[in-house]
């Protein structure tokens, strides 16, 4: 025993400087670790700190040690580029690892695999790529997984179901295009499920997700579910957050939904759901419900004036009746409050706005009658009131006076009468007024809202002179006053507003001649002053407005010539019919496209007869006496000379004839304007040499003819489809010879005989838009549409958005192009579908579905439906959401419904930016 003392007390003494050498040793491997981290991602200087001359690395930025041991790396934000080593697996004490909003690429990290004390794992807003590894479950103590925001696909593997601890998965705005387990439902712990904006196949909510007793958040929207919500999905009694929202979710709305105590925000708009909104039970503590865009029907429930805390209804786009329950207006939390385009009717519960501050109030495409409620703004946070396309009457409730949080009033098409208060023409932040087709008189006020861009009156009462004072209209864009009892001169003031768009002042009483000032209306696309007394020239300054492109002042008592400068206006719509003008049209006039556009001026003739039209007669000076010897010989010279011409064209003629005589086909030639070349200049052009073309109907060939450069499209008439081609051909020589527009290729002429048809247009460069998109699926040439308006131009450019966004031709399938996508969006499926693969990414996914959706509202069926050009140029800037001009038909609802489909087509300008405000 004595013997072996000594050694223990060796051992004694010896092991604490053992375990303070292998603690310094390993303190050293785990800083060298963090130093080759900074050397892997090229030394950043969020890391600059991270140097061994500093103290110890526990004291580094972004490092929290315990017990000397790194336990945290929290390296958020830290502009971080590259990739996650497999030497992070050293740091084998590491509980919490935070990586996120960085520029990580790669995929899963191995490292992470070999972190068994894991906790707490963000790698989110990354762009990390592939698949969930499928033993995730070897982080057993895992309760914190964030993959938000990367670009994961493949499925959510099984093994994510075996991590005990897990209280917070976070997979949302990712790529996921496989599946989602059931086992998820296992995570009995797990407060927190995003898995929201992927691409699944489409799936079902799993009934075993209902065993999540703990689950607080529920957040799949925009993942392509299908099939009904679980019954049973009131058994989740913790939930507080449910947002299903934009799927393919079928069926009825559970009532056990409504029994859920903890519940705050139920989200399910945009699904094809139906029945009727479940029954309120108890007193539940939801703050927020958006049903809307759904197939839901019947009546609001009563029981909704039970939600005390509910400060957000959205129940628009559906097929609710009945009446609007007093109850609801009574709810003192409410804030936001949309039930437009529904078949409601009856009147507005009258206490609405009365015990709450009501912010957004938007009620329109109904059947409602009565007034609007008195006490909308009675909370003094009122931002909107939309009521259009309703039966509403009554004057204006006076609180709207003084409501200064006002920015839109749309209340057009009602029967609203009386003067319109005082103080909302000048409410301090008001942009947008819009109270067309209405009953309202007086007159209007010298001084409106500083921020006011937005004014429609039209089709109303309004009467008196138009007066404007000081720079308080300074920032109008649109000012529609059209079939009023407006009377006096338009003022030299109303030429002053340099943002104007659109001014539309016909169908009233105005007199006297044009302000004298026009030019300075330099951004004025839109002018109609028809169907007043307007006298005076035409002012010769419309020819230097160069966004100018429809003009209208028919129907008054206009004189004079029509000014030359007129001619360089790039105009798509002109009318200067029922006037007093006289002389000789301009030349650029001259064409079937203004075929109607100068009618009943008695003054007014042509240099030709096609445009109905006197043909303007050139009278020759009288002659005196001493000059009859020299005119004599002049005319004899004349008529020698035009004898010799017309022999020899009749020898030309001849042997012209004789060789299409010998070729069995005749030419017959027709021009549209002015040209320096001849037919023959055409023809000689013709060879395969300068083919640039070729399609199932024809060939197209670029012929130099006279100094001109030409695109010639010879259409075949020895097929099988003659008709259709003969069919084909008429629609776009009428079409093309009747438009004049900057952005459309000009039809020079055609030629026609027995065997084929010639198009001349202008030539081209850079080969066509068709061409540059579909490089690999070229079609052969085009649909034709005879539905030809003033916004061609927005239709064609809506088909260009809809090329851009599916990568799919105009022409795709049997209808075309802008048939498939307005069916693709009737059909419920969503606009991430119809997305080109390319860009198919979830990066700036909402971008890309305004765009593919402003295209189906340019391509409407019916043109007054579509937007202007300068509406699509502000939705493109995203300056404007694209329920802001047009309708939104919704990209996953269900129109089934005809009565609810044309409802939604007449909605041109349908509702507010505040549509989009939830």
């Amino acid at each position: 025993m004595s013997e072996i003392t000594p050694i223990l007390l060796l051992i004694h003494f010896l092991t604490p400087f053992l375990f303070l050498h292998a603690n310094s040793q390993f303190h050293d491997q785990e800083q060298a670790v963090l130093i080759r981290l900074k050397q892997l991602w090229q030394n950043p200087l969020s890391l600059e700190q991270w140097t061994p001359s500093n103290s110890s690395h526990c004291t580094w930025p972004g490092v929290v040690c315990t017990d000397n041991y790194i336990t945290q790396l929290i390296l958020d934000n830290k502009n971080i580029s590259g990739t996650i080593p497999p030497f992070l697996s050293d740091l084998k004490n590491l509980t919490f690892l935070n990586f996120s909003n960085n520029n990580i690429i790669g995929k899963f990290p191995v490292a992470v695999h070999n972190l068994s004390m894991l906790e707490i794992l963000d790698l989110s807003q990354n762009h990390i790529v592939g698949t969930i590894p499928d033993d995730i479950d070897c982080l057993a103590r895992l309760s914190y997984l964030n993959l938000y925001a990367n670009n994961f696909s493949g499925n959510i593997p099984a093994a994510i179901g075996l991590l005990p601890e897990l209280r917070t998965l976070r997979l949302q705005d990712n790529q996921f295009n496989g599946t989602f387990p059931p086992e998820i439902g296992k995570l009995s712990k797990l407060e927190e499920l995003s898995m929201a904006h992927n691409g699944f196949s489409p799936s079902r909510l799993h009934s075993s997700f209902t065993q999540l007793k703990k689950l607080k958040m529920l957040w799949i929207s925009r993942a392509n579910l299908i099939g009904e919500i679980p019954q049973m999905i009131g058994e989740m009694v913790a939930l507080e957050h449910l947002d299903l929202s934009s799927n393919k979710l079928t069926g009825t709305i559970p009532g056990s939904l409504f029994m859920l105590m903890n519940l705050r925000v139920l989200y399910l708009h945009k699904n094809k759901l139906s029945g009727e909104i479940p029954r309120v039970v108890e007193a539940l503590n939801l703050t927020s419900v958006d049903l809307s865009e759904n197939n839901l029907t019947g009546t609001i429930p009563v029981d909704l004036g039970k939600l005390d805390k509910l400060s957000g209804l959205s129940l628009f786009f559906n097929q609710l009746s009945g009446e609007i329950p007093e109850s609801i207006g009574r709810l003192p939390a409410l804030k936001d409050f949309k039930l437009f385009s529904n078949n409601l009717s009856g009147s507005i519960p009258p206490d609405l706005g009365r015990y709450s501050a009501l912010e957004g109030f938007q009620v329109a495409s109904n059947r409602l009658t009565g007034k609007l409620p008195e006490y909308l703004c009675h909370g003094g946070n009122l931002r909107g009131v939309v009521a259009f396309d309703n039966k509403l009457g009554g004057e204006l409730p006076k609180s709207l006076e003084n409501c200064s949080s006002l920015l839109v009033v749309r209340i057009s098409n009602n029967a609203f009468f009386g003067n319109i208060p005082v103080g909302l023409w000048t409410a301090l932040n008001l942009q947008q007024l819009m109270i067309s087709d209405n009953l309202f008189t007086g007159e209007l006020p010298n001084e409106v809202s500083t921020s006011l861009s937005r004014l429609e009156i039209s089709n109303n009462k309004f009467s008196g002179s138009i007066s404007i004072e000081g720079n308080s209209w300074r920032n109008l864009v649109v000012f529609k006053a059209s079939n009023n009892q407006f009377t006096g001169t338009i003022p030299l003031e109303l030429t002053a507003l340099p943002n104007l768009t659109v001014l539309l002042l016909d169908k009233n009483q105005l007199t006297g001649a044009l302000p004298p000032n026009i030019i300075s209306w330099k951004s004025l696309n839109i002018l109609n002053l028809s169907q007043n007394q307007l006298s005076g020239q035409i002012p010769e300054k419309f020819g230097f407005l160069p966004d100018l492109v429809k003009l209208d002042l028919s129907d008054n008592q206009f004189s004079g010539q029509i000014p030359p400068q007129l001619g360089s206006l790039r105009l798509i719509y002109l009318n200067l019919s029922s006037n007093h003008l006289v002389g000789k049209i301009l030349a650029e006039y001259e064409n079937a496209a203004y075929s109607s556009s100068l009618l009943n001026n008695p003054g007014i003739c042509a240099s030709r007869p096609s445009l109905y039209l006197k043909v303007c007669i050139s009278r020759p000076q009288k002659s005196s006496k001493t000059s009859t010897q020299p005119l004599a010989l002049i005319l004899s010279a004349s008529i020698i000379a035009f004898l010799l011409a017309l022999l020899f064209a009749f020898i030309i003629f001849r042997g012209h004839w004789k060789r299409n005589r010998r070729s069995g086909s005749e030419w017959k030639f027709i021009n549209f304007h002015s040209l320096n070349f001849t037919e023959s200049n055409i023809l000689s052009g013709l060879t395969e040499s300068n083919l640039i073309g070729s399609g199932g109907s024809g060939k197209v060939y670029r012929v130099a003819a006279n100094g001109s450069v030409l695109a010639v499209k010879k259409i075949w008439n020895n097929s099988p489809v003659d008709k259709k081609i003969e069919k084909q051909f008429l629609a776009e020589v009428e079409i093309l010879s009747k438009i004049r527009h900057l952005n459309i290729v000009k039809l020079l002429c055609f030629l026609d005989n027995d065997n084929s048809k010639l198009l001349v247009y202008e030539y081209l460069v850079n080969h066509s838009l068709d061409q540059w998109l579909h490089t690999a699926r070229r079609s052969n040439k085009y649909a034709q549409t005879s539905r030809i308006n003033e916004k061609i131009d927005v239709y064609s450019f809506g088909v260009v958005l809809l090329e851009l966004t599916t990568g799919k031709a105009a022409n795709y399938g049997d209808t075309g192009l802008a048939e498939w996508a307005l069916r693709h969006m009737q059909e419920g499926k969503t606009i991430v579908d119809a997305l080109d693969e390319e860009i198919k990414e979830p990066c700036y996914v909402d971008e890309k579905s305004n765009v593919f959706q402003l295209g189906v509202n340019c391509t409407r069926r019916d043109p007054s439906a579509r937007p202007h050009m300068k509406e699509v140029l502000q939705i493109l800037l995203g300056r404007s959401h694209p329920l802001a001009y047009g309708v939104n038909i919704g990209s996953e609802h269900d129109s089934t419904s005809l009565l609810k489909n044309s409802k939604r087509e007449r909605q041109s300008e349908s509702h507010s930016t505040l549509a989009s405000d939830s």
